[in-house]
């Protein structure tokens, strides 16, 4: 009979690590922020997403300037997928037709404009 093997703790330490590292590497990046910052809720549908379809959900940069990520968040609102490519298409459209003036039109609706209101109802 064979003597099951002893673990290599230096390799085990390397890989528990390395799991940290990119672990904490992921959290630094702006889509785990803003998940910290936002519901869990799309800024133009207002559909809810968590568990495995929090995936679904997508941080899109308000001035389309990937490189400008406030630690506050400012530039960023989560869209689900399909209103993210509505977003970047309707902007793609109306650059198409000459209407744009360079910036990218902002967005009209707003979810959570009465929101406070609302609680207040409940109250």
């Amino acid at each position: 009979m064979s003597q099951p093997a002893t673990p290599d703790h230096a390799r085990l330490d390397r890989i528990v690590a390395e799991a940290r590292r990119h672990s904490n590497e992921r959290e630094a990046t702006y889509r785990e922020r803003a998940l910290k910052l936002f519901p869990w809720i799309c800024g133009r549908c207002g559909r809810e997403f968590a568990g495995a379809r929090l995936r679904e959900l997508t941080v899109h940069h308000k001035d389309h300037n990937h490189d400008n990520n406030p630690a506050d968040g400012s530039n960023w609102e989560l869209l689900c997928l399909y209103c993210h490519d509505n977003e970047h298409s309707r902007v793609l459209d109306e650059a198409a037709r000459g209407r744009s003036s360079g910036a990218p039109a902002g967005a009209t609706h707003n979810p959570f404009a009465d929101l406070q209101a609302r609680l207040k109802g409940k109250g």
